[in-house]
């Protein structure tokens, strides 16, 4: 790896942006992905790479290639530093996500609550505004307050969050969608919303309502077939 080749590989990951090394096996050509000197075939692999944060060899017409997948971090706000939430942060943790709890009120967004996690005492709106929702960001609303969650939302709608979900019964996310009808928000993209959120398991309890959101997050991501949580 040059110098030049290196220094271009840390400019994207400082930058947030997905990356592949490329190199060709056996004799060692490197290409950092996407670049339009790639082939085809070797875009698309790397691509799907990326798609599956899995690095390893593949075999493609020209020969042997090993890519070496550098995703930014996948990223979980929690908006409502709530019972289901503490339930939440250390399970997505655990599976390497890293998390942000954002909720104006002190006592509920502590450091105690929440340990080892990124806490945000921001209003959602100014806390979305400098998180900066990307591809790699899932955004959950727990409170049930419209004064945080709806803020929170219609910023998370305007950004690229892959997910999106709101707590909150069918009744609650329609009030809930009438209100973000009136800020602007189309048809198409409110329906990025996943509300109620979480897998259709039957869950009751904070922590299974929490395995449930984490399960659909996870299902989103893998682009697997899935049943919303009735409510």
């Amino acid at each position: 790896m040059t110098p030049d080749f290196l220094a271009a590989l840390m400019a994207a990951k400082a930058a947030k942006h997905p990356v592949v090394v490329a190199t060709q096996l056996p004799g060692g050509a490197q290409l950092l992905l996407p670049d339009a000197a790639a082939s085809p075939e070797l875009a698309a692999a790397a691509a799907r790479a990326l798609d599956r944060d899995e690095s390893g060899t593949v075999k493609l017409a020209d020969g042997d290639w090993f890519l070496d997948v550098h995703n930014p971090p996948l990223r979980l706000v929690v908006v409502g530093a709530v019972h289901i939430a503490q339930a939440l942060v250390p399970m997505a943790a655990q599976i390497g996500w890293q998390v942000i709890v954002v909720d104006p009120r002190r006592g509920f967004g502590s450091a105690e609550r929440f340990p080892n996690v990124t806490i945000s005492n921001e209003w959602p709106d100014d806390a979305m505004e400098a998180i900066a929702p990307d591809t790699r960001t899932a955004v959950v609303t727990l409170t049930h307050d419209p004064k945080l969650d709806d803020p929170a939302l219609d910023r998370a709608l305007k950004s690229q969050a892959f997910y999106i979900g709101a707590l909150g019964s069918r009744k609650t996310h329609a009030a809930r969608l009438k209100r973000l009808r009136e800020l602007g928000h189309t048809e198409d993209a409110m329906a990025r919303i996943r509300g109620p959120v979480g897998l259709n398991i039957e869950a009751v309890t904070a922590p299974e309502i929490a395995l449930s959101i984490l399960a659909e997050l996870v299902g989103v991501r893998r682009n697997a077939a899935l049943t919303a949580r009735s409510a």
